[in-house]
């Protein structure tokens, strides 16, 4: 069985609707709604609750924290976890991925961060979609820091927002 440490920061894959305000914002987080949606057979999922934010709000050190927490779910040393996922808004989800590869540059399990360019609550939206496959990458990828979205993988650092197309890439 594996074991998934799941590190939650908001996003827009975590955006809940106000409908007394009328907008869309990072209010707690809702992965536990999405994670009841997914049938894993080999894997348990740890929820970490780190932050709670829009990615364009994202500071030094909330990504530092990012990485020191990356850290100690098992992304670089001893412990039983197979994999860790960080959600992340897609906005500055380059510059964390980025940062954890420059501060874990040999780490001992896939971490792998993704996002959704539309909430999970939303139609068509991305989310579940991304969560999947970045769970999946865990067992199937080797040890690095890597962006898992709409159906590739890609390791940092390098990754960039292509917001023409709506998906990352490999940056030139």
């Amino acid at each position: 069985m594996r074991k998934v440490t799941l590190v939650t920061t908001g996003g827009t894959i975590e955006k809940t609707y106000d409908e007394h305000t009328g907008v869309l914002e990072n209010r707690r987080s809702i992965v536990h709604r999405m994670l009841e949606e997914l049938r894993l057979e080999d894997a348990i999922v740890s929820v970490l609750e780190l932050l709670s934010k829009d990615s364009l709000d994202m500071t030094d050190s909330d990504r530092h924290r990012v990485v020191e927490t990356v850290r100690a779910a098992g992304g670089e040393g001893e412990s039983d976890c197979s994999g860790v996922v960080v959600l992340h808004g897609t906005d500055t989800l380059s510059l964390t991925g980025d940062l954890i590869a420059r501060e874990i540059p040999s780490p001992k399990v896939p971490i792998v961060l993704t996002g959704a360019l539309r909430p999970f609550e939303m139609k068509r939206s991305d989310a579940l979609q991304n969560l999947t496959e970045a769970i999946f990458a865990t067992g199937a990828l080797p040890p690095g820091v890597y962006c898992v979205a709409h159906g590739r993988a890609l390791t940092f650092p390098g990754v960039v927002k292509d917001r023409t197309r709506g998906t990352f890439i490999r940056g030139e």
